[in-house]
Parts: structure tokens; sequence; C-alpha cells
């Protein structure tokens, strides 16, 4: 990577990671892990029903990075008017053994199979209810699925489970009610992922291996189980060399020899971060693309 584009994504990621994060208005558990907890924030305008957006955080899928750095993402979206649930799941090694060597480059394992999958699935099944319970401004009936970098992977997923193989015990036997998804730098395409080693082999971690890649991949991959119906967003930066514009272009790609229009905003002199960063103009690009769904 050349060094200016090395200062750009090191610049973009200090100002996202800069804001404090904000505490939740409510939270509330899907399960009995630690991690398996959503936390809610209401609109910041009082209005008593908010369309509900459901956020996904990215780290790609690895331990260390938690839902709290896009809670101030999260709160930037309650104060544009929206009800927000930011989902928690299982990420790492699930093998108490496994160390942060264990994985390419030496750092930490991503993913977890299948629990990162389990727990998406269970919190989004259980999310009409605990909206209902702990967030009753939430109009469940207007949820716009969002998430960035490895979480738009899950979001890209979660907005397909009634397609999945059958057999999968994620699969619903029905679409999602969903009004969209807005992916914001995905990994979308599984195998151009690993063709790019897009975060140090982290797909292959997530999978369980390059030998389970064959067995695994059509039932994770976004790329891989279309057409869905759902009305699907990708915004992407053009600068962005975490997940690179490639990556999103596979999947737009796959979508259109599926039959389905997938939309695709690239954002000109935009990196990776600047999706979920409050104080950037491109998070409030990702807030219209979310409104145009929503409302």
């Amino acid at each position: 990577m050349p060094d200016s584009a090395a200062a750009r994504d090191a610049a973009e990621e200090a100002s996202a990671m800069s804001h404090p994060a904000v505490a939740p208005d409510a939270s509330a558990a899907y399960g009995e892990h630690p991690d398996q907890v959503v936390d809610f924030y209401a609109p910041r305008d009082g209005r008593d029903r908010a369309p509900l957006v459901v956020v996904l955080h990215g780290g790609a899928w690895r331990a260390p990075y938690d839902r709290r750095h896009i809670t101030p993402f999260a709160d930037f979206l309650a104060r544009r008017g929206f009800a927000v649930a930011n989902v928690e799941y299982r990420r790492g090694p699930s093998l108490p053994q496994q160390r942060d060597d264990d994985a390419a480059g030496g750092g930490p394992v991503a993913g977890r199979w299948p629990d990162t999958f389990d727990d998406v699935a269970a919190a989004l099944d259980a999310l009409p209810e605990l909206v209902r319970t702990t967030l009753p401004q939430a109009d469940a009936r207007r949820t716009v699925v969002t998430g960035h970098s490895a979480g738009g992977h899950l979001a890209l997923w979660a907005a397909a489970r009634h397609v999945l193989p059958a057999g999968s015990p994620w699969r619903l036997t029905a679409a999602p009610l969903l009004r969209g998804v807005v992916a914001l730098a995905p990994i979308a395409d599984l195998g151009r992922a690993v063709e790019l080693d897009v975060c140090g082999g982290a797909v292959l971690q997530l999978i369980g291996g390059e030998g389970e890649f064959d067995k695994r991949a059509g039932y994770v991959d976004p790329a891989a189980l279309l057409p869905t119906g759902i009305a699907t967003a990708v915004v992407q930066g053009r600068e962005d060399t975490v997940v690179p514009q490639a990556v999103a272009e596979a999947y737009v790609d796959a979508a259109a020899k599926a039959g389905e229009t997938v939309g695709l905003t690239l954002l000109e002199d935009v990196g990776h971060f600047p999706l979920i960063d409050p104080a950037a103009d491109a998070c409030a690009v990702v807030a219209e693309e979310i409104a145009q769904l929503a409302w």
C-alpha cells in the first residue's frame, strides 16, 4: 500500500474512532452468552413511531472489535429520527486454547463457526418482540438492516436467509420483513475477498479454513445467495483499501447475473471508515440511503 493511502486510512480510522462511546437508552439479551445482547437507541426527535435501523458492526468478525466502536454511528442515526438496534454477536476463537497468534499474520482469529451466524439469526428473529417490550417508539414494520465491513456481510446474509440451501439451520421459510439493506463497504463476495486477502485472511478464518470454503461458502456468502427480492443498496468509498471497491462490484455483478438490481453508491475521495464517522460527509450519505428505504 502506498504511503499516502496508508496515511489516509490511518487518519480516517483515527477520526472514526475518536468519538466517545454513546451509552444506549436500553439493552436486552437475546441469549445467555454475554455477547448475545442488543443495545437500543430511541429517536432523539421524540417521535412516537420511527423506522427501526438494525446495525451490525464490523471488525473482521474478530473479538477485539465489539459494538462499542459503532455506537457514535448508532447515536447519529437516532439523531436523524431513527430508532436503532445495535446488535452484538460472538466473534473470535470458539476454543479457549486458540491464541491470537493462531491467525494468519499473528492477529486475532476471525469469527466463530457456527456461533457468529447462530447469533445474527437469533438476534434478528428476536428483535420484533424485544422492540415491542424495550423500544416501543420503533416501528418494526419499517426495518432496515445496515452493517459496516464484516457487519455489512452479515447484514446482506441476514436478508438472504430465506434463500439458504435446504437443511440450513438458519433458513427462513419466507423472506424477512425488511424494507431493505444498506451495506457499507461490505465483505459481500467471499470468493473475491479471499482472492484479495481482505483483512488478512479473515474470510477463511470465519469459514473454518481453506478446506471448508467450498462446503460452507454456499451457506454464508451473500454473492451466492441471490436473488433475495429484498431492496439492497451498497455504499462504498472509492479509496477504500481495507475492503476494496472490487469486492462490492463483484457482489453487484453477481446480483445482476441473478436478475436482481443492487444499488451501488461510490463515494469519491472516501476510504473505509468515514461511512460510520459522524464527523464525515459520507455518514450523512449513508443516513440518506437508509431513509430512502425506511420512510
